[in-house]
């Protein structure tokens, strides 16, 4: 019996989930997708997905996100469920409130992510148990290094020279940091009403910013390369992330220096 169980314990966010619950003093089951769960799993949250690399591995993305997600909502013994989704899926909305409509195209390849992520909600919001509820993270920053977008700025930052960021300065997303997902997460289970919350800074970032913020702290040249249209998200909505768990995301330009400080 365990008091929770990460699936997906090996990732950037399952693995900084697993470390804070046992820090808690749970009893905490980590497990990859696939692998078998305990008799009694606890409060399950479902950390398995891709990102990066869904258009080359379309399958195992609808697996991870989808597939194997239904095994464990039809077979686990759970106190609760949570599923991490992205507000990724507010790409092509209006609004980046959890009750927007959210249009996608199934002939752009690139919708699959957004796809395959809103199937996943569905089967956890159309589940008649209550304690099965989704979070929307927005765009993860954490000390560890990852492969997003902006860990691999920063990481070349700290090695100082140019910085090129290959899209629109006028590119515009929401960041938040893994300590505020984590605090999220760990307070679902007792304190979330509503079963569907973004989990965001409230604010969307355009690289222009992002590029006078490393410019800023680790004194490099940051430049910009090649002509794509920009892409701007809504600005999320995070009421439910304040008035149901408490939690108020710290901004961007404070977490950097906080997370990584100055160029050695």
């Amino acid at each position: 019996m365990a008091d929770a169980t990460v699936i997906g314990a090996a990732g950037f966010i399952g693995s900084a989930l697993v470390e804070r619950l046992r820090r808690d003093g749970l009893d905490v089951a980590p497990v990859g997708r696939g692998d078998p769960l305990p008799s009694e799993a606890g409060h399950i949250y479902y950390c398995a997905g891709l990102t990066a690399d869904f258009r080359e591995r379309p399958h195992d993305a609808v697996e991870a996100h989808v597939t194997a997600l239904s095994r464990v909502l039809r077979e686990a013994n759970l106190a609760s469920l949570t599923y991490l989704s992205s507000t990724r899926v507010y790409q092509r909305a209006e609004s980046g409130r959890e009750d927007a409509l959210i249009p996608t195209d199934p002939n752009d390849p690139l919708d699959l992510y957004a796809l395959s992520k809103l199937t996943g909600e569905s089967l956890c919001l159309s589940d008649p148990r209550p304690v099965v509820r989704v979070i929307r993270p927005s765009n993860v920053v954490g000390r560890t290094s990852s492969p997003s977008f902006l860990s691999s700025l920063i990481q070349d930052a700290r090695q100082g020279g140019l910085v090129v960021i290959r899209s629109s300065p006028d590119s515009a997303k929401d960041y938040v940091g893994i300590d505020d997902v984590v605090e999220a997460l760990v307070r679902i289970p007792a304190r979330a009403k509503a079963r569907l919350i973004n989990v965001a800074s409230g604010k969307t970032v355009t690289n222009r910013e992002v590029a006078g913020l490393l410019q800023g702290l680790f004194g490099v040249e940051v430049g910009f390369e090649g002509d794509a249209r920009p892409i701007v998200f809504p600005d999320i909505s995070i009421g439910r992330l304040r008035d149901e768990l408490g939690v108020e995301p710290e901004p961007l330009a404070g977490m950097i220096p906080r997370l990584f400080g100055a160029a050695p």
